[in-house]
């Protein structure tokens, strides 16, 4: 049966799209300038299986917003915060655009004191709720961002309301493994429901499920680590058949891009590399394995966001000898790609994406 495994490196960015300069993110090139600041990149199995770009993740399976969702450089309005208030009875500190770590540190404190609630925003379409796991339990955080999901519709549709929950003390915050997102509902069809559609089932790995909204996600297989991701990973691709396994591995993102620190995202890919013999392993004859990237992050610019980047592409068939063949193409043929392995139906209209390899 035929089986293919997306795993998206999350932030792993491959050099400033052409665009880039409107977005602020001129020069970002978040492989280049790591490998820069560590003297080299030490990847050698990735190496021996080679490496290229292509110009999120609702993208890679044919998901191509008319609009960009909207960002709040000055914080939330009225309109959004009064309701959200109101809703969840509970004031609002911050709502302001922060680093998430920097934040908890600044106003934890107070939010243990009031149980208000910390609210921000970033350079990207978010509206994040922060909250001690000691001071409001996890289920009425999530209770919240369900009430900020519902409110944030029409003009202020941002793409993920994300549960932020932290624990320690004073001076001391740290953020902890329990975050959650609730994404907008994506439309459809897509290449999910494609693949669906043709009997394949699809097992989400990490926040996949979250950036669908749960949407044509089969099994979901949230994770507390890049460790553990990659370990149920392989896990999946020894005992399941016809199907899509699609990972998210979330470290570099979150752990070292937003925080800036280049080394610790180099010995992420690192931990990611040594363990890539394990997932190639486990493949069989004529699965299809992509490793891509959503978007970069790099931690050796001023910026502590997002930036608008070419992402990291390569595509192996287990048991085919490599081609080396550079593919200029849209994050959207990705997607296309495991639609066709799969046996999905290519679409009639209105998807994007043209298959990088062929069965």
């Amino acid at each position: 049966m035929p089986r293919a495994c997306v795993i998206v490196l999350d932030a792993v960015g491959a050099g400033a799209l052409p665009d880039a300069g409107d977005y602020g993110d001129e020069g970002s090139n978040t492989l280049g300038n790591v490998a820069r600041t560590v003297g080299g990149l030490d990847l050698p199995n990735l190496e021996a299986l080679g490496k290229d770009t292509t110009t999120g993740h609702w993208e890679l399976m044919g998901i191509v917003t008319a609009q960009a969702f909207p960002t709040y450089p000055h914080g939330f309005p009225h309109d959004v915060i009064d309701p959200f208030m109101h809703r969840t009875g509970r004031g609002v500190l911050g709502n302001k655009p922060a680093s998430g770590t920097e934040i908890i540190q600044e106003l934890g404190e107070e939010h243990q004191r009031t149980g208000k609630w910390i609210v921000y925003t970033s350079a990207d379409s978010v509206f994040q709720i922060a909250a001690h796991e000691e001071t409001i339990p996890l289920q009425e955080l999530y209770d919240a961002c369900r009430a900020a999901r519902e409110i944030l519709t029409g003009k202020h549709a941002v793409g993920r309301v994300i549960a932020r929950p932290f624990v320690g003390e004073p001076g001391n915050y740290e953020r902890t493994s329990n975050r959650h997102d609730f994404s907008l509902e994506p439309r459809r069809p897509n290449y999910l429901s494609l693949i669906r559609d043709a009997g394949a089932e699809v097992h989400g790995v990490g926040k996949i499920s979250d950036i669908f909204a749960g949407q044509d996600i089969d099994h979901s297989h949230p994770t507390k680590s890049n460790v553990d991701g990659i370990t149920q990973t392989e896990g999946l691709l020894r005992a399941v058949d016809d199907a899509l396994i699609f990972t998210n591995l979330v470290e570099t993102d979150m752990l070292w891009g937003h925080r800036n620190d280049p080394i610790n995202f180099h010995r992420c890919l690192q931990d990611f590399d040594r363990r890539l013999p394990d997932l190639l392993d486990a493949l069989k004859p004529d699965d299809l394995l992509i490793l891509t990237s959503d978007h970069g992050c790099d931690p050796t610019t001023p910026s502590t966001d997002h930036s608008r980047e070419h992402a990291l592409l390569l595509a192996y068939v287990e048991g085919k000898n490599a081609s080396g063949r550079v593919h200029a193409g849209e994050f959207a043929d990705v997607g296309a790609t495991v639609n066709g392995w799969l046996g999905g139906k290519a679409p009639s209209r209105g998807i994007p994406g043209q298959p990088i390899v062929d069965r």
